[in-house]
């Protein structure tokens, strides 16, 4: 396992379309396994998005290795797109990028909210790192990462020993 920490780099316009590619790569095996992969789809649904100036390339000994978009909110942080290469998977990227997240949303004192698909391994990655599930549709599970302080109702950590 390569244990060189990547670039975090904000992407460029003309990053779109090997984003897009990472994507649909990515998200394959989740898509698959319900029956909903659709590479075109995929593809078009992140470009019609896709906003520079809000997307994070991860990048590892010069290889694209992974990407995501942060949307900033009045009241929270929102984790719309992180996704690794998979090449690049287990290798501790993702959790990388959740500590930088974190990291960014302390200080802000704003909760970190995203969703998964409902029967993706993202879900147990999120919950393992401190993510609540706050709701669900038929196809996706919501999540929600607060500090002590980023709690609603929560004055400080004796609140909760």
């Amino acid at each position: 396992m390569n244990t060189t920490l990547p670039i975090i780099a904000q992407a460029l316009q003309s990053d779109a379309s090997a984003l897009a590619s990472l994507r649909v790569e990515a998200m394959r095996p989740s898509l698959e396994s319900v029956g909903r992969f659709d590479p075109q789809r995929a593809r078009n649904r992140f470009l019609q998005r896709f906003q520079p100036d809000q997307t994070w390339k991860l990048i590892r000994d010069e290889d694209l290795a992974g990407f995501f978009v942060l949307q900033q909110h009045l009241d929270h942080l929102y984790l719309d797109h992180l996704y690794v290469a998979p090449a690049f998977k287990g290798s501790g990227l993702g959790a990388l990028v959740l500590d930088h997240i974190k990291s960014l949303a302390l200080p802000l004192g704003l909760p970190i909210r995203l969703m998964a698909l409902r029967d993706s391994p993202a879900n147990r990655f999120y919950q393992a790192h401190g993510f609540r599930k706050t709701g669900e549709t038929e196809l996706d599970n919501f999540y929600e990462w607060c500090a002590d302080s980023t709690r609603p109702g929560s004055s400080s950590k004796s609140d909760h020993t």
